[in-house]
């Protein structure tokens, strides 16, 4: 097999600090990376795909029963795995200025730990880094197209040019695409960032502003698990589909 004309980042985080309220009662006594979709914790999915992939190294932030989450990957040697521990919750973007002296220097995945995500004819993180322009993107989103999307119901985040860029929704919109939970990111992208609990959201805004917001549509299947409704609605899709992982 020849070897990719592409780097793919070999650092991930894995976004796994939230409370998970609106998928209470589940959530009361198991962080929401650990719920099981077919009998198999959705982190578990995530960090499979990651080294499969090829990331080597993974920065969990934990906050609500993060304890169960090292307990659980306490023997797991097939990635260099790291903890990001968050005494309050400090939302995507605080989570993730916090954990940068773990990321690194180069582009590194974010990905959230309460989506699952089968690939189309490519893996999404390869096309991902493929795609990736040093030199013009600051962040790369997966963006899943709103009518396909399992476990949704809200009407899109963005539209997207012929050339990639990212632009939000109008007030008055119904967007095309969802942000899949899915990105690489640049460093930089964080640069002068707020201290403490603030949302990627405002870093992506600055992006878009210059320019150096991209997307790409994911080609395969996506299901989001939010609450136990969306939880029975996704294990019954993917059961029908003959799905396992």
């Amino acid at each position: 097999m020849s070897k990719p004309s592409f780097t793919v980042p070999h650092t991930a985080m894995v976004m796994a600090a939230g409370l998970a309220t609106r998928l209470r009662p589940i959530t009361d006594s198991l962080p929401k990376a650990l719920v099981p979709v077919l009998g198999v914790p959705m982190l578990d999915v995530v960090l499979n795909r990651l080294r499969d992939a090829g990331v080597k190294r993974v920065v969990i932030n934990l906050h609500h029963l993060g304890e169960q989450i090292r307990a659980h990957l306490k023997d797991r040697a097939d990635l260099e795995i790291l903890y990001s521990e968050e005494t309050e919750i400090l939302e995507t973007g605080g989570g993730i200025v916090q954990a940068l002296p773990l990321l690194g220097d180069d582009p590194f995945f974010t990905v959230n730990a309460k989506i699952i995500w089968l690939n189309g004819k490519t893996d999404a993180l390869h096309r991902l880094a493929a795609a990736w322009d040093d030199a013009r993107m600051d962040a790369l989103l997966l963006l899943q197209p709103t009518v396909t999307a399992v476990g949704y119901d809200g009407i899109g985040d963005f539209t997207l040019d012929q050339e990639g860029r990212v632009r939000r929704r109008r007030e008055w919109q119904v967007a095309p695409f969802l942000y899949a939970g899915i990105q690489i990111c640049h460093p930089r992208l964080f640069r002068d960032a707020p201290q403490g609990k603030f949302s990627t959201n405002l870093l992506w805004d600055r992006a878009i502003e210059q320019d150096r917001l991209y997307g790409l549509r994911h080609d395969g299947e996506w299901y989001h698990v939010s609450t136990p409704q969306h939880l029975a609605e996704v294990e019954r899709h993917l059961s029908f589909h003959g799905i396992r992982f």
